[in-house]
């Protein structure tokens, strides 16, 4: 049987759920945005070869990562873009994170935070994946260290969050991924949502889009959820009702609802993330720097006239 609900987490369900009705929206939408996206950026995506056609070629890959990079400095997604991807105790513990809190909703033996933090770090050493291997190389003292961190997480996911396990209607889904083959499948658009809750109803927007963060809420955050708002219409015509971002570690749900506009603004935010993607991975020009926060972790920091010009801009950022 289900308890009362804490402050926190009865907070928690009222901003899901919003106030008024849901948005119904046009059954066209789907395809109108589908020729926005293809008619603008054909241009661009004419110049690359056809997967279907062209002996190993492939599709451009445009996820949340390069395209929040490209958009934010081009010389950093660049720099990035030629780094192989290195794990550390810093990134590996939000995969650990997602996968404890993707067991807590769907075992139905309620164990503890910390079982299913144990269970996450075998289920992601059992997959065989470069996550799992980081893993299993880390020593007591590392392991010790991440695993109390992941703990902490779940322990403030679990205390902010109503109980999702026994409720069948929230049809509660983890790590939801979101892909859309575009420009006769040479670009590849792909997102995946932390937590979706709900589903559509016909025309009827009724699903939310959750992303789950240990730190601070960024304006990147919202743009990465009002991106897979796009793709989730161009998979099943219909977007979701409500976009939220929330800071466990603060205790904060910041929300957003979606219209139309909500919609339209991403097609344009993707056109020009892709189309510069394009630019670059085709070498049809040098990449633009652009100083900005990101300059302070960026790997070509130490050789990048960016980096020093957002020193001088702010001292304290490097």
């Amino acid at each position: 049987m289900e308890g009362p609900l804490t402050p926190a987490q009865a907070d928690t369900l009222r901003r899901l759920r919003g106030d008024g009705p849901a948005l119904t929206f046009d059954p066209e939408l789907r395809a109108d945005l589908r020729e926005q996206l293809e008619t603008r950026l054909q241009p661009w995506t004419d110049l690359l070869p056809d997967p279907k056609f062209a002996r190993g070629a492939k599709p451009l890959w445009a996820g949340k990562t390069p395209l929040g990079r490209v958009l934010t400095c081009e010389a950093h997604h660049v720099a990035e873009s030629a780094r192989p991807f290195l794990w550390s105790l810093a990134s590996v513990r939000g995969t650990v994170a997602h996968k404890a809190i993707e067991l807590s909703l769907h075992r139905t033996d309620r164990p503890s935070p910390l079982e299913l933090v144990d269970a996450a770090f075998e289920r992601l050493e059992a997959d065989g994946t470069s996550a799992g291997a980081f893993l299993g190389e880390l020593d007591a003292s590392e392991r010790a260290e991440l695993r109390s961190d992941v703990n902490n997480v779940v322990i403030d996911f679990l205390d902010q969050f109503p109980p999702l396990q026994p409720r069948r209607a929230w049809r509660a889904a983890t790590e939801l991924r979101l892909t859309a083959d575009i420009c006769g499948g040479r670009v590849t658009l792909q997102g995946k949502v932390d937590l979706a809750l709900g589903a559509p109803v016909g025309s009827e927007a009724g699903r939310v889009f959750i992303e789950l963060k240990t730190g601070a809420t960024r304006s990147q955050h919202v743009d990465d959820l009002r991106y897979y708002a796009l793709l989730e219409t161009l998979k099943v015509g219909v977007p979701p009702r409500r976009l939220a971002v929330h800071s466990l570690d603060r205790g904060q749900l910041a929300t957003f609802e979606v219209d139309e506009d909500v919609l339209r603004s991403a097609v344009m935010r993707t056109v020009d993330g892709v189309a510069r993607l394009v630019q670059l991975h085709l070498g049809l020009r040098s990449p633009e720097v652009v100083p900005n926060p990101v300059c302070s972790w960026c790997c070509a920091r130490d050789t990048c006239e960016g980096s020093t010009r957002w020193a001088d801009t702010d001292p304290d950022a490097l």
